[in-house]
């Protein structure tokens, strides 16, 4: 993994309009220092099968991205498509949230950087915290059960604004799922005192040990998606063997349209730096 002073290239690419960003999980832990030791706010998105399904249903979702600072893969379903229209994708561009908190926590532990995570139900962010703190000794981290009225003026979600915002975290972990997270983040990110926010979606569940954790070499093989549907079918099979049918048939209606002219344009954006 880089270190802190090191640089790392970036380079997004149009899947048919749909940007994706270059970034392993090592860049995304970079691109978090970046945000943090200058100061200012981003937000790190990703994309996977069931989020180009909501983003081709929901105005709001396609808003939620566009105002991203960072869109990163977290499919390797993605990858594949990607590199069948001529993109330079590898393995290690997919990054899921069981990779990349692990590797966010132990940074944070040795920079003191302050997480705070939003999400799951009342006490399973509280136990997976706990889990963290054991595993990276000196982590700063808070937490708050995502069962809240997220109504923007709503009573309870300025108490949850305020309450993150008095710990003033240079890192938000929003997990509420998809699409939720997305719009809770697009509504409040001008009010959150946070350097860097990321839609976590159930990482706190697996680190607490509420749902079972795919084994970690499935995810290269782009099966990992496989052992969370025989886990969890009655949610999750709708989102697994339905949806993806749905986006691979709007990616091959505009390839045939001529979008492979786009498909693969890659368009360098910058260095992270310090």
């Amino acid at each position: 993994m880089p270190t802190v002073c090191e640089t790392v290239d970036l380079t997004s690419f149009s899947l048919l309009g749909i940007r994706v960003d270059t970034l392993d999980r090592s860049g995304i832990v970079r691109a978090v220092a970046d945000s943090i030791a200058s100061g200012k706010r981003s937000v790190i998105a990703n994309h996977n099968m069931h989020s180009l399904f909501m983003y081709y249903h929901d105005a709001k979702v396609r808003e939620f991205f566009s105002v991203a600072e960072y869109i990163h893969i977290d499919g390797m379903s993605l990858v594949m498509i990607g590199r069948m229209m001529g993109m330079p994708l590898k393995r290690e561009h997919r990054t899921t949230y069981l990779d990349l908190l692990p590797a966010v926590a132990s940074e944070a532990a040795k920079c003191g950087w302050r997480i705070f995570f939003l999400g799951s139900k009342p006490n399973v962010g509280a136990r997976a915290a706990v889990a963290l703190r054991n595993e990276y000794p000196g982590l700063q981290i808070r937490t708050h059960h995502g069962h809240f009225n997220p109504d923007r003026w709503g009573k309870e979600n300025q108490s949850v604004l305020a309450e993150i915002n008095a710990y003033a975290p240079h890192i938000l972990v929003v997990g509420m799922g998809m699409p939720r997270q997305e719009l809770w983040i697009l509504e409040n990110r001008q009010t959150l005192q946070a350097n860097v926010i990321l839609p976590g979606g159930a990482i706190m569940d697996y680190i607490a040990g509420a749902v079972p954790t795919p084994p970690r070499w499935l995810g290269p093989l782009g099966l990992e998606w496989f052992y969370r549907l025989l886990t969890e079918p009655a949610r999750l099979s709708r989102r697994y063997l339905l949806e993806p049918w749905f986006v691979l048939g709007k990616i091959a209606g505009q390839y045939l349209r001529g979008g492979q002219q786009v498909a693969a344009a890659g368009i360098p954006r910058r260095e992270l730096k310090p």
